[in-house]
């Protein structure tokens, strides 16, 4: 079992073209021994972007706080706090905040997908 508070985890900030304005943490993964999935949680500043990409894994996020603009496959939509998102493998997508207050994200992959 691990009881984890999201900011008790290792940050890793991303801060260039990509992504800018993300700190990205790791709460559950294989060093848990999950072996399953990987939980991950994502603080976007204001302003803030992550890379426009696409992978072949699935990917569920939950919109925790902030508003957020999401790009998905050329379709933008809005999402704010208790939204919940579905991406399927291969589909291209973005998160921007879209606020004034930092976005945060709590979002799944496969085990076996890059964890950050």
């Amino acid at each position: 079992m691990k009881l984890i508070h999201y900011t008790c985890a290792a940050a890793k900030v991303f801060d260039d073209e990509q992504a800018r304005g993300v700190t990205g943490r790791v709460l559950i993964g294989k060093l848990d021994g999950a072996s399953h999935f990987c939980m991950r949680s994502f603080e976007i500043k204001p302003g803030g972007h992550t890379p426009r990409h696409a992978h072949a894994w699935e990917y569920e996020i939950f919109f925790h706080s902030g508003e957020a603009q999401v790009y998905i496959n050329g379709e933008l939509l809005s999402a704010g706090p208790g939204t919940a998102l579905y991406v399927a493998p291969d589909e291209e997508h973005q998160i921007r905040n879209a606020g004034k207050e930092t976005l945060i994200v709590v979002c799944l992959i496969p085990a076996g997908a890059p964890e950050l």
